[in-house]
């Protein structure tokens, strides 16, 4: 799935979200973490709310939250935190840029293999055999319900929510 192309074709908002991508040249300043846009706007669910993730495959933390620093600690709201996830490291940085709120998020798991990423790909596969689920998805966000849990809500999954999608795409033969 390239979220980048899907961004770059789509509609208005989706086109903006990829002209402030492109304009913070992070995927270029971060391209050696393979960078990839994740998240609500690239399956279009976003809503005002949403912010731009992007992952990355990090293997030095502390190097990776050295190069955050460096490029982006003039930004509006700029921080960065490390915690686990799942028993993996992390490291998160949030920042205004643009308009939008980013999130870059590195752990030490490649791109293709986080849950950010299978869940966008078992998302954008579920809408495109339903796309009216977008409507649904959008209210049940703007009521606060995460995306995901959302998602697991309107396909009838009991459980962790990021658990059981990962699960449900296995047995769909998405992932």
């Amino acid at each position: 799935m390239n979220s980048l192309q899907i961004l770059k074709d789509g509609n208005s908002e989706q086109k903006k979200v990829y002209q402030a991508v492109q304009k913070l040249q992070v995927l270029e300043d971060f391209t050696t973490y393979h960078p990839v846009v994740c998240g609500t706007y690239p399956i279009d669910v976003y809503t005002e709310e949403s912010d731009i993730d992007i992952i990355m495959f990090v293997e030095d933390f502390q190097l990776f939250s050295q190069k955050l620093q460096l490029h982006y600690c003039h930004l509006r709201t700029f921080n960065v935190k490390e915690k686990f996830i799942r028993r993996n490291q992390v490291v998160k940085s949030q920042f205004d840029f643009k308009g939008y709120k980013f999130e870059l998020f590195g752990q030490n798991v490649p791109t293709s293999e986080q849950y950010a990423y299978l869940h966008m790909k078992i998302e954008n596969h579920i809408l495109k055999l339903n796309p009216s689920m977008k409507d649904e998805i959008r209210l049940l966000k703007k009521a606060g319900i995460k995306t995901e849990p959302a998602f697991c809500m309107l396909l009838g999954i009991a459980g962790d929510p990021y658990e059981e999608l990962i699960s449900y795409g296995i047995d769909q033969g998405i992932i």
